[in-house]
């Protein structure tokens, strides 16, 4: 056994991919930024496009490049540009890139004159998330720019994007309103010229939960990894998709040792035995994305049970509860997985740290490493 690790399994994020494709009914972009939410840039990639996404999206172009790199012709779209970034490299690997102004425009239409090519881009609009996007009254520049640009041979617009605020809370009017926007977006798009390929809102909650939100396309982000967008929702769907979440967090214990009652543990003295017991050693800590909020809340899995984590959360360690059993240095020790037999899951991580699962999954890592198992191949591997 190795001493901490993440294993992920790819036919997991496969046939979550392939479950959802299916559910959805629209071609579906697996966002695969971020590592892959913590999984795995390139093998979490390969798995979606084996479970059927027609696209993938990213954030940065080192993210859209690196797939480039790594063998993937299909359809990316990046969404993030900064000032800094060269947009060239993108232009020559048929990368689709989102522009948010004028200036963005610009910026490509340059690469088209110096390739030769002809920038295939997305034009985000904010309709209500008050992040990236252009706003309302930015809009009809912004298109109609576009279609002159369109029309000069200089960039050829494929797609209409933008994104739901609080798709998780489907009686929140906010979506209605952005879903309602977006729409006015698209229409002043059509009036300008503009007949883009696809036009996409929705994300995992938002696909899930509002089928009018799917329009063409549908971004899916956490739920391909088995992690459920929507948690606590009363008479969520979720339950019944059947979705596996592919990440498991293990480690060995280095050390388990008896305490006497009244004794406390780790830095501060957060916790204090009310009666003699055990404590297992486990070697990873927040230098590993551990969350330190967890600390004293969270719970692991060890020999059969959870174990509740006691006192702080330590850069290299934290330390569990056994409850008087002895499974002896070595034993495994699962911090967060599928959840099958009552095993922690990520998104019990992230309730008892007090965030969400996308924290919990994407800022793990550290000195630990990464091992890809199949479980459709080999069934006891994950």
């Amino acid at each position: 056994m190795t001493r901490a690790e993440i294993v992920v399994d790819l036919a997991a994020i496969r046939n979550n991919v392939r479950r959802l494709r299916t559910l959805l009914g629209v071609p579906m972009m697996t966002v695969v930024k971020a590592d892959g939410y913590g999984h795995g840039l390139l093998p979490s990639a390969r798995a979606a496009r084996a479970g059927g996404a027609e696209w993938l999206g990213v954030a940065s172009l080192a993210e859209a490049l690196a797939l480039r790199e790594g063998g993937d012709t299909g359809r990316v779209l990046c969404w993030l540009l900064v000032p800094s970034d060269d947009v060239v490299p993108a232009v020559r690997a048929g990368i689709e890139t989102t522009a948010y102004t004028a200036a963005d425009l610009a910026r490509l239409a340059d690469a088209a004159t110096s390739t030769g090519l002809r920038p295939r881009v997305q034009l985000k609009i904010d309709t209500g998330l008050s992040r990236g996007g252009a706003t309302a009254a930015q809009w009809p520049g912004l298109v109609a720019e576009a279609r002159r640009l369109e029309r000069a041979g200089l960039v050829k617009v494929t797609g209409i994007w933008s994104h739901l605020s609080t798709s998780e809370v489907p009686e929140d009017p906010a979506n209605e309103a952005q879903e309602r926007a977006f729409a006015e977006a698209c229409a002043v798009a059509a009036e300008a010229g503009l007949h883009p390929e696809v036009r996409h809102l929705a994300n995992s909650a938002g696909s899930l939960l509002r089928p009018s939100s799917r329009f063409d396309l549908v971004r899916v982000g956490l739920a391909a990894y088995g992690l459920d967008p929507m948690p606590g929702l009363a008479e969520s769907p979720w339950p019944s998709l059947g979705l596996r979440p592919a990440m498991t967090v293990r480690a060995e214990l280095a050390l388990v040792k008896e305490i006497a009652a009244e004794e406390s543990v780790s830095y501060g003295h957060t916790w204090t035995a009310d009666r003699p017991t055990t404590l297992g050693l486990v070697p990873v800590g927040y230098a590993d994305g551990i969350l330190r909020a967890a600390g004293n809340r969270a719970e692991a899995w060890v020999a059969g049970a959870r174990r509740p984590v006691r006192g702080a959360v330590c850069m290299d360690q934290l330390v569990v509860d056994l409850g008087g059993d002895l499974p002896g240095p070595g034993a495994e020790v699962v911090l967060w997985g599928s959840g099958l037999d009552g095993r922690p899951t990520a998104e019990d991580w992230a309730r008892a740290a007090g965030t969400i699962s996308y924290e919990v999954v994407t800022r793990v890592g550290g000195r630990m490493t990464r091992r890809y198992v199949d479980s459709d191949a080999e069934p006891d591997a994950a």
